[in-house]
């Protein structure tokens, strides 16, 4: 490794001041942290792949409508909890328009981003019955979540959907929720960290099971629309976002602005709780929160505890983006077919490098091109080949620490990847197919 692009030396003494013991558990954060500082001693600049942040510019309907509303003198007035009523019409319609699915307004409620909104569902359902204290994880999945359970002191399990795809994914979450202990089905769709998406047959599966043993599925939207396999945006006609609000009641739908809006640093998000489970009473919730219905204690004992609601503006830029959308007049999905188009350029590159697709099936057909994608190369675990590509100028996170049993792998993000980095990438790999092709 004569010739590395970054200086071994450098790399090697900020891993050391890092004090990360293993590179294969460190979370994003640390990643970040840590390509940071190699970047300000070595000068050179990395190929960031560790970390999911759009780099598309936010749409203008969007900014538009969040500077009428400070215009209009929002900033003083605190925003009503349960979002403004502009916002849940909106959000009521793009679940009609693009899911498919009839949600009155009441249950679309803003949160500081899929984050605070996974972080209040997870609390309320782990309260719902003292029976079921267990959350289950259909992983590989976003590793903050757990993180977040940890937070909250709550338990959950897991286990790799990699080997129970299709049919065998019925026996495989059966096992789990037999048992009885189990309160609610976490997992995205498309998913982080490894874009494998559901099947209408899979989340068939979820939903029947969900209301057989009385569970709630959290479904994470982070990644609307974006499987561009199929053409999405017919607003009010099929096909719809796949979801698994077809086949059950017990749901709770986590639709971000970050990714399918680029909307990430104004933080909000929609969460979108059934109409039945909205107004369910959970007679043990009154132990905790003095309440018992869901929905009244998942805004009124919890998301105002939490944040006391959602920026005024950014509420009101939300609610344009959405209405735009459910008007035909802004095709957000078009705008973020790039990354799809950035993917396949770069999963191309790595395979001719020697590299393999670590989950590069749905069930029997190619995965599709998106947000991410999962990279090995023979002979490294997971944390080896992060400090591996350390070295030529490249950044991952490892697959470690996202509940998948593939620890050889890493989870490589596109997004901060333009064009104009395309053939440094190209290059870089070059480097390290020479240096190890013996």
């Amino acid at each position: 490794m004569t010739n590395t692009p970054i200086n071994v030396d450098i790399v090697n003494e900020e891993i050391k001041k890092s004090e990360l013991k293993d590179l294969g558990k460190a979370t994003i954060r640390e990643i970040v942290g840590l390509v940071n500082k190699i970047q300000e001693a070595s000068k050179e600049k990395y190929i960031r792949m560790e970390m999911g942040s759009p780099s598309l510019a936010p749409p203008e309907v969007g900014v538009n409508g969040e500077i009428e509303a400070l215009k209009r003198g929002v900033a003083s007035d605190y925003p009503m909890v349960d979002g403004v009523k502009e916002l849940k019409i909106e959000a009521s319609r793009f679940i009609k328009n693009f899911v498919g699915i009839d949600l009155k307004p009441e249950g679309c409620v803003p949160t500081v981003g899929s984050m605070q909104g996974g972080y209040a569902t997870f609390l309320l359902c782990g309260n719902i019955d003292p029976k079921k204290d267990t959350a289950l994880f259909i992983d590989p999945g976003f590793p903050v979540q757990k993180q977040q359970f940890n937070v909250l002191n709550q338990k959950f399990e897991s286990f790799d959907v990699y080997n129970y795809r299709g049919e065998a994914l019925r026996d495989k979450l059966e096992s789990f929720l037999s048992k009885g202990n189990i309160n609610s089905i976490i997992y995205s769709n498309p998913n982080n960290p490894t874009w494998i998406c559901f099947t209408e047959k899979e989340l068939k599966i979820i939903g029947e099971l969900a209301t057989k043993y009385d569970v709630i599925v959290i479904e994470d939207l982070a990644y609307f629309a974006m499987d561009f396999r199929r053409d999405l945006f017919h607003p009010g006609k099929p096909p719809y976002q796949v979801s698994v609000a077809n086949y059950t009641d017990n749901y709770v739908l986590l639709i971000s602005a970050s990714k399918a809006f680029s909307y990430a640093g104004q933080r909000i998000a929609v969460v979108a709780i059934s109409d039945k489970l909205y107004n369910r009473p959970y007679p043990n919730l009154i132990k905790r929160f003095g309440s018992e219905k869901f929905g009244y204690t998942f805004v009124m004992r919890i998301i105002y505890a939490l944040s006391s609601g959602v920026c005024h503006s950014t509420q009101y830029g939300m609610a344009a983006m959405l209405k735009a959308a459910n008007d035909g007049k802004f095709n957000f999905i078009e705008e973020v077919k790039e990354y799809g188009k950035r993917a396949k350029i770069m999963k191309k590159m790595f395979v001719d490098a020697g590299f393999k697709i670590v989950y590069d099936k749905d069930i029997d057909v190619d995965i599709a091109d998106g947000f991410y994608f999962t990279i090995s190369y023979p002979g490294y675990s997971g944390g080896e080949l992060v400090k591996e590509l350390l070295y030529y100028g490249i950044s991952a996170i490892a697959l470690d620490d996202t509940g998948s049993l593939r620890t050889e792998g890493l989870r490589a993000c596109v997004s901060q990847i333009t064009e104009d980095q395309m053939p440094v990438l190209a290059k870089r790999l070059e480097a390290f197919k020479k240096d190890h092709s013996n």
